[in-house]
């Protein structure tokens, strides 16, 4: 098991590689369609900052936070497969969601020196291994808005890396 804290240093994501099992605790982003493709808009702008919004080193966990709790989507919706290398330019090192990602953003995300992770679909154990939530950015989009989240040692499966993916 890796211990992950973020924000990510480049030389941390860099010696990760497909099929390493990661712990990541620390303060992380969450979004998924509706969002994402707004933030890479305000990333492309400049104004994240203007937000309070640092994607350095960050990471962008594919999910919609509810009173249910977090849990995963499919990474491979269109607008949020999307967002994957303008997020990784911008300073996003992992991507965390579920599903087999496409070979053209396997290979964006080793251009940006980003992986892209998996988390099994456990709502309630995440729940329990959330700390703090805080909306950061469109509000009005309710549990699809940007959340930042405080985690504590979520588990995940390195996916893809390097130019290698796990699904092929």
């Amino acid at each position: 098991m890796i211990e992950l804290t973020t924000p990510f240093s480049e030389e941390a994501v860099s010696r990760l590689k497909v099929g390493d099992v990661v712990s990541i605790s620390g303060y992380i982003y969450t979004g998924r369609d509706a969002v994402l493709p707004k933030i890479v808009k305000y990333a492309e702008a400049g104004i994240l900052a203007d937000m309070n919004v640092d994607l350095q080193g960050q990471v962008i966990f594919h999910t919609a936070v509810s009173p249910a709790g977090v849990g995963p989507t499919s990474s491979n919706k269109l607008e949020i497969e999307g967002s994957f290398e303008p997020l990784s330019r911008h300073g996003i090192k992992m991507h965390l969601g579920k599903g087999a990602i496409k070979s053209e953003t396997v290979k964006a995300l080793a251009k940006n020196n980003a992986v892209f992770a998996i988390i099994p679909p456990v709502t309630a154990l995440l729940g329990s291994q959330t700390s703090e939530i805080e909306c950061v950015c469109c509000p009005e989009l309710g549990m699809e808005a940007l959340h930042r989240i405080k985690v504590n040692h979520y588990q995940a499966i390195i996916a893809a890396a390097k130019g290698e993916s796990i699904y092929g």
